[in-house]
């Protein structure tokens, strides 16, 4: 294994996987952009989900973004695939919990999971840097004196689960203007079961262990802290295990799961070497995501089937992982990005025992 670290536990190495799509939503009005507008993005990622579905992939899932010609709002789109698909699992990856009201959000969350039947899994955390300066202050959110926005985030995502949990909290009015059920009153809808798919995507062993205390399972990117100047997938790997040691501490009932997204390219065709050939030759890279935080961002992975196999082969965070999130190129058009879930779908899943 790379860098020192031993062999993954056999515990943390699950073979079938379920395999789903990330998408960043991007538009661009630009003649070499098969997206040039939010509608476009929006309806394009309904039709990406029902495609998807019908070619026996497990997951849609959509990245937010403020301020930005992407996602941002991703209950409307949410609810909106659930009424057009029946088994997919829908999602997020991730929502930034420093510009959410957690009550309104669990209306919103209620109405999107009850419409899908209870697919929704929700990725949320407490955000990147994003495309303004403080942007949830102009949503109407301040820290409180003495904390950061990031304390704010995991505030809001507490409150959130808490009020998710299904417990009544709220007085009700002695002079209603519909009956009310008796004692305290709670959000509505309520969606039974939601609490248990809710997801937090970490950048770091701290916010995975603190996620594990508090129940929910961890989604981990293509970039993270750099803690420790191993290689990305080794730190990830790292990350998942301590993650999931956490979770066996704390006594939770339940197994929890564990997704890491890549860009995953399998060059089957002429356009698949044209647009992602060069990728074959990707590496890791470090920075600084701002002035605080190093950070390590994982390649990508692209080769023809064969040799993509032998790649993924030695990623230890994948083998680690029960979830796999493609990123997709979505300013390639529904039609191309169906081709390349298929591909992997096809190509590589089975050869890796994932399929």
């Amino acid at each position: 294994m790379a860098d020192g670290i031993g062999p993954v536990p056999a515990t943390l190495m699950p073979t079938v996987k379920n395999i789903g799509f990330l998408s960043f939503g991007h538009w661009t009005d630009s003649p070499h952009s098969a997206t040039r507008s939010a509608s476009d993005a929006l309806l394009q990622a309904i039709d990406l989900a029902v495609a998807a579905e019908e070619l026996g992939a497990d997951g849609a899932y959509f990245r937010v973004h403020h301020f930005a010609q992407q996602y941002a709002s991703p209950f409307p789109l949410l609810a909106a695939i659930g009424a057009k698909t029946s088994r997919i699992e829908i999602g997020t990856g991730v929502i930034d919990m420093r510009y959410e009201n957690p009550l309104y959000m669990a209306e919103d969350a209620g109405a999107a999971d009850l419409i899908s039947g209870g697919r929704l899994q929700l990725g949320i955390s407490r955000g990147s840097p994003e495309q303004v300066i403080d942007g949830w202050r102009y949503f109407g959110f301040e820290p409180a004196e003495g904390r950061s926005d990031a304390d704010m985030g995991r505030q809001h995502a507490e409150r959130f689960l808490e009020v998710i949990e299904g417990e009544g909290f709220a007085e009700p009015n002695p002079r209603p203007m519909f009956p009310n059920p008796p004692g305290l009153l709670r959000v509505e809808p309520h969606s039974p079961g939601l609490r248990d798919r809710v997801w937090w995507g970490s950048g770091s062993t701290a916010t995975a262990k603190w996620a594990a205390r508090l129940g929910m399972n961890l989604q981990s990117s293509t970039l993270k802290d750099d803690e420790n100047g191993k290689p990305f997938h080794v730190q990830q790997a790292e990350q998942i295990e301590i993650y999931r040691q956490a979770w066996k501490e704390a006594g939770h009932a339940r197994e929890p799961r564990v997704s890491v997204s890549r860009s995953i390219f399998a060059l089957t065709d002429e356009r698949d070497w044209a647009y992602f050939g060069r990728d074959r030759y990707s590496s890791d890279q470090v920075g600084n995501i701002d002035e605080k935080t190093r950070a390590v961002f994982g390649r990508s992975y692209a080769g023809e089937p064969d040799e993509l196999v032998a790649k993924l082969r030695e990623d230890e965070a994948i083998a680690a992982a029960d979830t796999l999130l493609l990123t997709v190129p979505n300013q390639l058009g529904v039609d191309y990005n169906a081709h390349v879930i298929e591909s992997i779908l096809e190509h590589v899943a089975p050869e890796l025992g994932w399929r």
